[in-house]
């Protein structure tokens, strides 16, 4: 069996990178009543630079002000969702929309993760939000990988691509336990032979203007891939596999 884990990015207050992409979720859950997923959550989602213009946001969307975005995460089935930790702001304000985590320091990491779990418990979701870490953009500083277990972090997912992985460094195979994605649709098709896959892990994002995103087309072929081998796969959630 080869276990699957689906996860979605960017889970935010924005309205156009918002909770409606849980709609996607639930129609899936309706025809797999097991299915899992990851939702990876930014803190305080702040995108500064207009590329594009629908996606900026005029200050921090810190989730602790936006009480009804809290209830519907905590509310989620903790059989078919389990929630992740995707940066504080995200970006480097001013700077970049992305990339939050690839330049710093070992104690300005501890620093944004500090934030991160401050307002974890502003929002009371200490409890429904788990110690998992999804950088940014894929990208992760050496010292960040280092800040992030000193921080309690148990689970970092990342890319396996060489652009992300020259960030790490190689810091990330000390780290202890850490997945790599298989399938980023569209720009890597989804195997249509998965037999040799110990774990096969998808990533999707809830930004509308992403590529990425999980539109409802993207999620007819995802549950035509699943129906097509459903007596190989095991739904799992990320903390259940590992790279």
């Amino acid at each position: 069996m080869t276990k699957l884990a689906i996860s979605i990015d960017d889970i935010t207050p924005h309205p156009k990178s918002s909770v409606k992409v849980l709609d996607r979720c639930f129609r899936l859950i309706d025809t797999f009543p097991d299915i899992k997923f990851d939702l990876f959550v930014p803190l305080a989602y702040w995108r500064t630079i207009p590329s594009p213009s629908e996606s900026i946001c005029q200050s921090p969307m810190k989730i602790s002000d936006f009480p009804e975005f809290c209830e519907t995460i905590r509310k989620l089935p903790s059989k078919n969702f389990e929630i992740g930790i995707h940066g504080y702001y995200h970006g480097i304000p001013g700077v970049s929309n992305n990339d939050e985590f690839k330049t710093l320091s070992f104690n300005e990491a501890k620093n944004k993760f500090h934030q991160i779990f401050a307002e974890i418990y502003a929002a009371n979701l200490r409890d429904r939000i788990s110690p998992i870490f999804r950088p940014p953009a894929w990208r992760m500083s050496p010292d960040s990988i280092r800040a992030a277990f000193d921080s309690g972090i148990s689970l970092l997912t990342l890319s396996p691509k060489d652009y992300a992985q020259q960030s790490y460094e190689g810091a990330h195979k000390s780290f202890g336990k850490f997945t790599l994605y298989d399938g980023n649709p569209p720009f890597d098709e989804l195997s249509a032979d998965i037999s040799n896959h110990r774990k096969y892990e998808i990533v999707y994002h809830a930004c509308e203007w992403d590529k990425n995103y999980l539109s409802l087309e993207m999620t007819s072929q995802l549950e035509t891939w699943i129906q097509e081998r459903l007596d190989q796969l095991e739904f799992s959630f990320l903390s259940e596999i590992e790279s």
